[in-house]
């Protein structure tokens, strides 16, 4: 059975999961959420005392750990961290930042990119990242690159670590988006990038609704879907 497979790539804060997860369950595809899985890296690393830029120890700490992508009833990933369930864990702010540092490195790329693929050869799925239309599925069927203006990106993270009842400071967090940019876009591995034939989705000027018809209208013209979700 051949499977069909949507990359949405982009910057940190342009709404790759929430936008994703909807399309997803739209669509009756699974959805993968990668930065979830190096979010559990992160995790990892700062619970151990590990230095998440330091690809020596990290590697070193790479093949003791259990990393397991489920899924629960409602059909959300959930990630698994040695037996934990630790799906709101990793969305704290601090792990953030250890994320991209572990992301930047080969060794932790190279460790988890037999999971990412292993899901598409299993399942139709919207997969989103930094490098999923480039690196880990450059045969996707749809590749999105996803993005907005830095300042209305940090107003989303803003107002989300708001409502999740975090303490927030607007400035810190267009200065940590700014900073995540240029980590993100200069790491020599797998660096964030547009794909070559990737159609480019600006959200600066769209709230939740629009862009997600604007991304649904792409993909359905792409894999010739009319309306509803996908049909083999």
């Amino acid at each position: 059975m051949e499977y069909r497979s949507i990359a949405i790539d982009g910057p940190s804060g342009a709404g790759k999961s929430t936008l994703a997860k909807r399309l997803a369950q739209e669509l009756g595809f699974l959805y993968v959420d990668t930065g979830a899985i190096y979010r559990t890296v992160g995790l990892a690393a700062r619970r151990r005392g590990v230095d998440p830029a330091d690809e020596k120890s990290v590697a070193a700490m790479l093949p003791g750990l259990s990393i397991i992508m489920g899924y629960g009833e409602d059909g959300l990933q959930r990630m698994f961290l040695d037996g934990e369930d630790v799906t709101s864990a990793i969305r704290e702010n601090e792990i953030s930042a250890c994320a991209s540092k572990a992301a930047a490195l080969p060794a932790v790329r190279d460790f988890l990119l037999e999971m990412q693929r292993k899901t598409a050869r299993e399942h139709d799925v919207i997969m989103d990242g930094r490098d999923i239309g480039t690196v880990v599925l450059p045969q996707a069927d749809v590749k999105l690159f996803l993005t907005a203006s830095p300042e209305a990106r940090a107003e989303r993270r803003y107002k989300e670590l708001l409502e999740r009842g975090q303490r927030a400071d607007f400035d810190q967090v267009l200065r940590e988006v700014v900073e995540r940019d240029r980590r993100d876009t200069q790491r020599e591995t797998a660096p964030l990038r547009r794909a070559e034939d990737a159609v480019l989705a600006d959200t600066t000027g769209l709230d939740l609704e629009g862009s997600f018809q604007l991304l649904l209208g792409i993909i359905r013209e792409r894999l010739n879907i009319r309306e509803g979700t996908y049909e083999k």
